[in-house]
């Protein structure tokens, strides 16, 4: 397939948007499934995973590819829970552009938010798909309205609803001026055109000059026509309103609901007109490591080969399945592929084309193909591949740290076996999930995004995967930080196998803006230093940022200042100075009054106007802070923060305070001072 014909795109939105169900109507529509999918009987096709389909939700980012009007259409189906926010991060992060679905009644959700600003770092462009039309207090317009106002979008419909809730009917395509109504005896397939009746007119012309105003921003042919009254062409109106997608300063809107199978073959024919190929986005910026300078990533399906590992799945047939995105060049089946970031040859074995749990073999990949490779041995997510001769490293994916965790005993020696290369099989799938040894408690200990997260982890670990296994409460991943400045310095003296090891530096720590993360500087003068005594003085100082001050969590949000070095070659060794700068900064960090810092979350609560006043007040006794109350016709909106050591069970307590009415969501903001003693 050309790259002009191809689309890689990925569904996202907030939790129970319709993410899932659009992408199964795309599927019968464009012929790749023969039968609709749906979620809540759980046979949806990209929902494989047995828990995802228990569940209701969307867990992993599923892979498929489908066929529309001759072009090729690679799809990414992402989780809308901000458990899973890696699962969005590193799908956005291969992607060309999106279709974020949006719920007509919900409008624009706190994960729409959050995966906006997402895509927004990842600069895809988008289109909008405001679904659920057929829903009691739909509001297609107020939808519109949000979009501007809370994502600082700039929304032009393409299509306006007919009609909303029970008597929502069909929808009104504004460029070629039509009624569309979707044939339910063939689940929607069926596309009926018909004038617009009179007395919609009116709207229709309304929502016609504002396409045309915000289109003519980007072709002033267009203003021209319309003053003489000429007529628009369809056509004019397409290029003009793709050029503004492609720059992302216009965001098209679509209309329709997904479930009652209205208005998803227009979503389709948008990715195709507005949406990128692999040739129209922004050539990537990649560092070419034998001249250490950077590098244009332009798309040349004849370069040498260049591809991002974006994900890793582990299947009990094959192995490692190794999602990959090509940004030039050809990956062939059987060839020698170079991996840069770790410095080491893998052969491809397979290449595969992923529909969602089944798989088709190809003999290649091209530049601007997505597609999976089976057979690496070594690999992580984020890693370079590329051809030996020109070794080119991409810019590599950073995750959000793990904030919540729990001990786990396996029952068996013999479990205990299973436990670990299953705890490995689990890491290497999922950035955001750690495990170690605790080595006061004797405890294997994992940690994770949030309880749900940790929670389908558990139930891969002993339902999937069959590991007898007892499982702890949930526990607040804290870290350590200072308060105030300080300096010092220290002196490591020790003779050790009959020769003299010496070290002495001083240096300076202070604290940071929250969110800052540390900081290592070396102010120093090194010139006359060997360099591998300054790589041993950072990694002192590292591995002290990750063993603590004085609880033993990790050290966030610190300054060190490396500000004297006393260096002599006859005694010096990368040991003593190793040793040196850690007792160093563990000396001077407890003369800068350490604190304990705890994890506070950014808390998004929906519920029915009625409970509000119960929510606030649960909230509040949790140490929660209120930020804004946003209400809407059916619920209210509550964004709020709290210390995620109160928020363990909150599911349960709001369900039975708003007689299961009210949701929320929840994710790490960042780390603050524990008020109360942990111990």
């Amino acid at each position: 397939m050309i790259a002009n014909k191809t689309r890689n795109i990925g569904i996202m939105a907030h939790i129970d948007a319709g993410k899932t169900t659009t992408t199964e109507r795309i599927l019968y529509y464009s012929g790749e499934n023969h039968k609709i999918g749906e979620v809540d009987n759980g046979n949806a096709t990209m929902d494989w995973m047995e828990q995802e389909q228990n569940r209701g939700i969307t867990i992993v980012s599923a892979a498929t590819t489908c066929y529309w009007k001759d072009n090729q259409i690679n799809i990414i189906d992402t989780p809308g829970h901000v458990d899973f926010t890696a699962e969005v991060e590193r799908s956005l992060r291969v992607l060309d552009g999106a279709v974020g679905v949006f719920c007509a009644v919900g409008g624009v959700e706190p994960q729409t938010e959050t995966v906006w600003r997402q895509a927004d770092t990842y600069n895809v462009p988008r289109i909008a798909f405001v679904n659920k039309m057929d829903r009691l207090g739909a509001n297609f317009f107020n939808v519109v309205e949000e979009m501007s106002t809370k994502l600082n979008a700039n929304p032009v419909p393409l299509f306006i609803p007919v009609g909303s809730e029970n008597d929502f009917s069909g929808i009104i395509d504004l460029i070629n001026l039509k009624l569309l109504t979707f044939d339910q005896n063939d689940y929607g397939q069926s596309i009926i055109e018909n004038p617009i009746p009179e007395e919609l007119m009116d709207l229709t012309n309304e929502w016609r000059e504002n396409l045309i105003d915000k289109a003519s921003s980007f072709d002033e042919e267009i203003m021209d026509l319309f003053f003489n009254e000429e007529p628009i062409s369809a056509e004019i109106l397409k290029a003009a309103i793709r050029k503004g997608c492609l720059n992302r300063e216009l965001l098209p809107v679509f209309v329709g609901s997904s479930l009652k199978n209205i208005g998803v073959q227009p979503v389709l024919d948008g990715v195709i007109d507005f949406l990128p190929s692999p040739k129209d986005v922004t050539p990537l910026t990649g560092i070419n490591v034998k001249k250490n300078t950077e590098v244009q990533v332009i798309h040349d399906e004849n370069a040498q080969p260049l591809a991002l590992l974006f994900k890793i799945q582990m299947d009990k047939e094959a192995g490692v399945l190794s999602y990959v995105r090509v940004y030039k060049g050809k990956l062939k089946k059987g060839a020698t592929i170079f991996n840069v970031t770790k410095n080491k040859r893998e052969r491809i074995g397979r290449i595969l084309r992923m529909h969602a749990d089944r798989r088709e073999d190809l003999s290649e990949l091209v530049a601007g193909d997505i597609g999976v490779i089976v057979g690496f041995k070594n690999v992580q997510t984020g890693d370079t591949l590329a051809s030996e001769g020109e070794k080119i490293l991409l810019e590599k994916m950073v995750f959000p740290t793990p904030v919540i965790s729990i001990a786990i005993e396996p029952n068996s020696q013999n479990d205990s076996d299973k436990l670990k290369k299953a705890l490995t099989q689990l890491a290497m799938e999922d950035p955001t999930f750690t495990y170690k040894d605790d080595s006061e408690t004797g405890q294997l200990v994992i940690s994770g995004m949030g309880e749900l997260h940790l929670d389908v982890l558990v139930t891969r670990l002993t339902d999937e995967m069959k590991i007898a296994a007892h499982v702890g409460n949930p526990q607040v991943s804290y870290r350590e930080s200072i308060t105030s400045e300080a300096s010092g310095s220290e002196v490591f003296d020790r003779v050790i196998a009959n020769k003299e090891n010496y070290a002495e530096i001083s240096l300076n720590v202070k604290p940071l803006a929250k969110k800052s993360g540390n900081n290592l500087k070396i102010s120093a003068n090194t010139r006359s230093i060997d360099p591998k005594i300054i790589a041993a003085i950072e990694r002192g100082i590292t591995n002290s940022f990750l063993s603590g001050i004085k609880y033993g969590y990790e050290v966030c949000d610190v300054e060190v200042d490396v500000t004297d070095i006393k260096y002599d070659e006859l005694t010096a060794s990368e040991f003593a100075f190793e040793a040196c700068s850690s007792m160093c900064f563990d000396k001077v960090c407890q003369s800068a009054n350490p604190v304990l810092m705890e994890p506070i979350m950014k808390v998004e609560i929906v519920v029915p106007n009625q409970y509000v006043g119960d929510v606030i007040g649960s909230l509040t006794s949790r140490g929660g802070l209120v930020h804004k109350i946003d209400s809407k016709t059916n619920a209210d909106h509550i964004s709020a923060e709290s210390p995620l050591s109160k928020m363990f069970g909150y599911s349960t307590v709001l369900r039975s305070s708003t007689q299961g009415r009210g949701n929320f969501s929840m994710e790490f903001d960042h780390y603050a001072p524990k008020t109360e003693k942990l111990f």
